[in-house]
C-alpha cells in the first residue's frame, strides 16, 4: 500500500484529535472516556477501506472452510444439539412459564454448549466463530430464550472477555467453571446510564488488596441467575495534561459475594426467561486478581468483548429470517385465495422474494467475518460486525414483519390458540416478541450507526484533526495541515478515477459484474463523506441522521460484496449458477434502489425541518396533538 493511501497514524497517546474547546463538561467526559478506550489498527479493514474508496476484496476473499478436524466435530455437536432442541426444549413452554427448566440447563451442560469456544485445556469443546455462529442460528431458530440464556453467558458474560483480556491464571481458575455450566452474566447498564459509560456510578475503592464494589446494575442478563458477573465499575482517576480523567475497570464478581444481591427480575415484552435483572452492590469485596485487562482498561474489555459478542445476534437474525422463510414458502403454497395459491400473488410474493435475498445476504456477511476472526483473533472487524449486528437485525425484523403479513390472522394469533383449533402453530407472534429487542440491546441501531460513522471518520480524523483542534498549538496545527494538504491533493482526485481495485480474476464474471460495481460505489461514497465534511465542518457530528444514510450505504456495499464472495465459494461447492445467480442478482436490485435513494437523501432532505419540528414537540408547543386521549 503507497504512502497516498495510508493515512499518518495518530501518536498522541491519550489525547484525542478531537477538538473538545466547545464542550461542555459533561461532552468532554463522555467523549475523552470512549475516545480512550478505542482500538487502533494500522492495518484497517474492508469496511472501513471502502469509506476511503479503496476496495480491498483480499480481506473478505475467498471464504475458506474451517479445518476438517473441526468440520467433522462441529457436524456432530451440531446434529446433536439439533435433536436435543426438537425433542427436549419446548420453546412455547419456556414462553409461558419464563423458565428454563433444569433438565434443559443440565442438557446443555452435558453437550458442551456453555463453552462453544472456549478452549479444550480448560474444559470447553474449543471450536471456532465460524461453529459458534452456527449454533446460534439453530438455537435461535427454535427458542429464542435459550438462545440469549446461552449467547448472553458465552459472548458477553465471562468467556469472552477472559478469553481476549485474561490471565493465565484468571483462565486456569474461571474458564473451567463457565465451560460447565455455570451461568455468567455482563453488567455494564446502570438505571442513569445507557450508551454514556462516562457517567457510570458504581465504584470500587481499592482496599489493600482488594476494591470494594458499591452501586446498582440494570439490565443485566443471566444476573438473576449467575454464579459470575463481569462488572465494570468506577476507579480512582489518573492525572491526564493534569487533569483528572475517569477510569472504568472490569472486575470478575463471584454471585455469592457478601453484598451483591437480586433485587428485581426485569420482565418484557419478549424473552420471558432472559432471568434479567437489577443487581445491587454494597461493598462488595473483590481482589485485585479478579481485574480483567489491567486497572482503567474496563470500557476497552467491554467494548472488544461487545465487538466479537455482536456476531451471535445476526447469527440469531439469521435463524429467525430462515424460519420466517420457511413459514412463508410453506404457507405461500398451501393457502388458495381467488383460486390460485397466495404465493403467486404479486403483493405476497415480493415478500417471499425479500425474505430470501436478505436471508441470503444476512449469512453472506456473517459467514465471512466469522473467517475472518477465525483466521486472526485480532483482526480489526469492528465495522463489520456493527454491520453484521445493525444490517441483520433490521432486515430480520423486516422479514417477521413480511411474514406476519402473509400469515395475516394466524400470524396474530398465538400458538396455544392455533393448536386449539387444530391448525399448524406456527410461532409468529412470539418469533416477533422475542427479537424486537434484538434492534436495541448490545448497541441499539441508532447507537450502531453512530459508531459505524465514527470509526468510517476515523482516518480523516488522523490526517486533519490535528489541524482542526483549536486546543492544539499552532506549529502542531499547521502542520497537520500542511501534511492534510499533501494527502488530499492526491487522494481526492483518486476517488474520481476507476483504479482503486475490482474483483479477483477468479471470480465468475457474473458476480464480478456486482463486486466491481461495489468498487465504484465505494469511491462515491469517499467522495460524499468528503463532501459532507467540508461542508460541515466539527458540526457533522450533530447531523446524526445524515450519518446514518453513509451508514446505511456501506452497510449495503458490504451486504453486497459478502453475498458474492459467499456465492463464489457456492458456485466452486457445485450449487448450481442459476440458483445462486438469482438470489444475489435479486439481492442486488433491492440493495440499489437503497443505495441510490441514501444518496438522494444525503443533499435533498428536510432534516433539519424535522429536528426544529421535534424540539417544538418537546417543548410542548404542539401539545394540542394530544388532545382526546386518556
Amino acid at each position: 500500500m503507497s504512502a497516498i493511501e495510508t493515512p499518518p497514524q495518530k501518536t498522541d497517546g491519550d489525547r484525542s484529535v478531537i477538538d473538545m474547546s466547545k464542550m461542555n463538561e459533561g461532552q468532554r467526559a463522555a467523549l475523552q472516556v470512549t475516545e480512550a478506550a478505542r482500538e487502533s489498527h494500522d492495518d484497517i479493514s474492508f469496511v472501513a477501506n471502502l469509506f476511503m474508496g479503496r476496495f480491498r476484496p483480499g480481506k473478505l476473499y475467498p471464504v475458506t472452510e474451517i479445518a476438517a478436524e473441526e468440520k467433522a466435530r462441529a457436524d456432530v455437536f451440531l446434529a446433536e444439539l439439533g435433536a436435543f432442541l426438537r425433542d427436549q426444549v419446548d420453546p412455547d413452554l419456556i414462553d409461558r412459564t419464563g423458565e428454563i427448566s433444569a433438565e434443559v440447563m443440565a442438557g446443555l451442560a452435558r453437550l458442551g454448549a456453555y463453552g462453544i469456544k472456549v478452549p479444550r485445556e480448560y474444559g470447553g469443546l474449543g471450536f471456532s466463530q465460524t461453529t459458534y455462529c452456527r449454533a446460534c442460528m439453530l438455537i435461535a431458530s427454535h427458542c429464542m430464550n435459550v438462545f440469549a440464556h446461552v449467547s448472553v453467558h458465552q459472548s458477553v458474560g465471562v468467556p469472552q472477555p477472559l478469553m481476549l483480556f485474561g490471565t493465565p491464571e484468571q483462565k486456569k481458575q474461571f474458564l473451567p467453571r463457565v465451560a460447565g455450566g455455570e451461568l455468567s452474566a455482563f453488567a455494564l447498564t446502570e438505571p442513569g446510564v445507557g450508551s454514556d459509560p462516562a457517567r457510570l456510578t458504581t465504584e470500587a475503592k481499592p482496599d489493600g488488596d482488594d476494591y470494594l464494589i458499591t452501586g446498582e446494575k440494570l439490565w443485566c442478563s443471566n444476573g438473576t441467575r449467575a454464579g459470575l458477573y463481569i462488572v465494570i465499575a468506577r476507579t480512582p482517576p489518573k492525572l491526564v495534561d493534569g487533569k483528572p480523567r475517569t477510569q472504568l475497570t472490569a472486575f470478575i464478581v463471584e454471585a455469592n459475594s457478601p453484598g451483591l444481591e437480586v433485587r428485581h427480575r426485569c420482565q418484557f415484552m419478549g424473552l420471558h426467561a432472559l432471568y434479567n435483572g437489577v443487581i445491587g452492590f454494597t461493598n462488595v469485596r473483590v481482589p485485585k486478581a479478579n481485574i480483567v485487562g489491567g486497572e482503567g482498561r474496563g470500557l476497552k474489555v467491554a467494548l472488544s468483548t461487545l465487538n466479537a459478542g455482536r456476531l451471535s445476534i445476526p447469527a440469531c437474525s439469521i435463524g429467525v429470517s430462515k424460519r420466517a422463510l420457511a413459514i412463508a414458502r410453506e404457507w405461500g403454497a398451501e393457502r388458495i385465495q381467488w383460486g390460485v395459491p397466495i404465493g403467486r400473488h404479486a403483493a405476497v410474493a415480493e415478500k417471499i422474494r425479500r425474505i430470501a435475498a436478505h436471508a441470503f445476504a444476512m449469512e453472506a456477511m456473517l459467514i465471512v467475518t466469522s473467517r475472518i476472526v477465525d483466521r486472526d483473533k485480532k483482526a480489526d472487524i469492528r465495522l463489520e460486525a456493527s454491520m453484521c449486528k445493525l444490517w441483520g437485525t433490521e432486515k430480520a425484523w423486516m422479514c417477521l414483519d413480511d411474514v406476519m403479513q402473509i400469515r395475516g390472522g394466524r400470524g396474530y394469533e398465538n400458538v396455544s390458540s392455533l393448536k386449539a383449533r387444530g391448525e399448524k402453530p406456527h410461532p409468529v407472534e412470539r418469533l416477533m416478541r422475542d427479537n424486537r429487542v434484538t434492534m436495541i440491546f448490545e448497541g441499539s441501531s441508532e447507537i450502531m450507526r453512530l459508531f459505524i460513522m465514527r470509526e468510517a471518520l476515523d482516518p480523516h480524523l488522523k490526517i486533519a484533526g490535528v489541524a482542526l483542534n483549536s486546543e492544539r498549538p499552532w506549529g502542531e496545527r499547521l502542520k497537520s495541515a500542511w501534511a492534510a494538504a499533501k494527502f488530499y491533493s492526491w487522494w481526492y482526485p483518486a476517488q474520481w478515477l476507476p483504479f482503486n481495485g475490482g474483483a479477483p480474476a477468479d471470480m465468475h464474471p457474473h458476480l464480478a459484474g456486482h463486486f466491481n460495481r461495489v468498487a465504484a460505489l465505494s469511491r462515491k461514497l469517499a467522495r460524499t463523506l468528503f463532501h459532507q465534511m467540508v461542508k460541515f465542518g466539527p458540526k457533522l457530528e450533530k447531523r446524526q441522521v445524515l450519518l446514518g444514510r453513509l451508514a446505511d450505504i456501506g452497510s449495503d456495499l458490504f451486504a453486497l460484496s459478502a453475498s458474492c464472495v459467499l456465492a463464489q465459494k457456492l458456485l466452486k461447492d457445485g450449487e448450481p449458477e442459476a440458483k445462486v445467480f438469482a438470489l444475489v442478482d435479486d439481492f442486488a436490485a433491492q440493495a440499489d434502489l437503497r443505495i441510490a435513494q441514501n444518496f438522494t437523501g444525503v443533499g435533498q432532505n428536510s432534516d433539519q425541518h424535522g429536528y426544529d419540528l421535534a424540539q417544538q414537540i418537546i417543548a410542548g408547543e404542539h401539545i394540542w396533538l394530544e388532545r382526546g386521549i386518556l
